[in-house]
């Protein structure tokens, strides 16, 4: 068996394990203060919107020598917008520029072909509105919206309403920080981003529901055992499924770096950075709120529950009195041996005698 096979094995017996329940302020602290990064870049530098959004032209010049610095350069002093440029196969150039109505997109058509010495005819433009890019985006806030609505009945009705309630905030929490990271970065975002947001809440919501349903049949009977607290059987549930859960993570984090990093990248395929950048930011986020913040929020909800509180009492009661009955054994072994010890001279000294 592999070191990670063996340490899983471990992990699900209980061997060995972390204290993630129990160090869950800390966890916490750390994604309020991640959350508030990401609420003050957004309210600072704002969202990059794409042309879908914002509305513009899009501009594709036959195979033409010109660099996509001097095509950025030339695109902004004809347009007075900034202009995002790209190399496609064949030589040829793809230039975006946002805020153009079709009058200046005819404008910027025949400046782009004086200037980058093409025919006028040559280059095709393509005029987007901003009335298809609301729509998208009102579109995208209602399956959102819809989503969310059926994630917590569905929880709530398949495990408890504490459970749906910490999964909600753990699907919150990946969608801020993501949207946090490509206002820090300013990444633009398109269509394909949103689809990237959308999927990521499939991939956090499957790692906490692993989770849950482990806490869950571990959980069945725990108020007729005075072992282990809630608290200490959600820490359980959760080292049991710790390396399930990273596996996972890995092996869906690997293709989406490859398009990231090498496809966007290396080799200037920006369009994969749409959707690739939101899937490797909301994946990670999702792997760690399933771990740190999901299931130590139900582990707070549920000790306030007044049965968990009656078996924390009594697991905590037993434990102290077991530790008392050491203390005494160990008591008496100590005094039954300062007694043996001190009638040992004794007898020696009446054989000496």
């Amino acid at each position: 068996m592999s070191k990670l096979g063996d340490l899983g094995a471990k992990l699900y017996r209980g061997e060995v394990g972390y204290d993630f329940v129990g160090k869950r302020f800390l966890w916490y602290g750390v994604s309020i203060l991640i959350t508030i990064t990401a609420i003050v870049a957004l309210a600072v530098q704002g969202l990059n919107m794409g042309i879908e959004f914002k509305g513009g032209a899009v501009f594709t010049t036959p195979k033409t020598d010109v660099t996509v610095a001097k095509a950025t350069e030339e695109a902004e002093a004809a347009s007075g917008h900034v202009a995002i440029v790209q190399k496609l196969g064949n030589d040829t150039l793809r230039i975006q520029v946002s805020g153009l109505d079709t009058a200046q997109a005819n404008t910027v058509k025949s400046k782009l072909a004086t200037s980058l010495d093409l025919k006028e005819q040559d280059i095709n433009a393509d005029l987007v509105g901003p009335s298809w890019g609301s729509q998208i985006a009102n579109k995208a806030w209602t399956g959102l919206a819809v989503f969310m609505v059926l994630v917590v009945v569905y929880l709530a009705i398949a495990f408890e309403w504490r459970m749906a309630v910490a999964a909600l905030i753990a699907l919150i929490h990946d969608l801020t920080i993501t949207v946090g990271v490509y206002a820090l970065i300013g990444f633009e975002v398109t269509p394909g981003t949103v689809i990237g947001l959308l999927t990521i809440l499939g991939y956090s919501l499957y790692d906490t529901v692993v989770v849950f349903d482990g806490l869950k049949e571990a959980s069945k009977d725990i108020t007729k055992q005075t072992r282990f607290t809630y608290s200490e059987m959600a820490n359980r549930s959760l080292n049991g499924t710790l390396v399930r859960s990273i596996n996972t993570t890995v092996v869906a984090l690997l293709p989406v770096a490859g398009l990231l990093f090498i496809g966007g990248g290396f080799l200037g395929a920006g369009m994969l950075n749409d959707i690739s950048l939101s899937l490797f930011v909301g994946l990670a986020a999702g792997a760690y709120s399933s771990i740190f913040i999901a299931t130590p929020l139900v582990a707070d909800l549920k000790e306030r529950d007044p049965a968990m509180k009656a078996l924390r009492k009594r697991v905590l009661a037993k434990r102290a009195a077991a530790a008392g009955k050491e203390e005494d054994g160990e008591d008496a072994v100590g005094g039954e041996t300062g007694v043996v010890a001190q009638s040992r001279p004794g007898r020696a000294a009446g054989r000496r005698g």
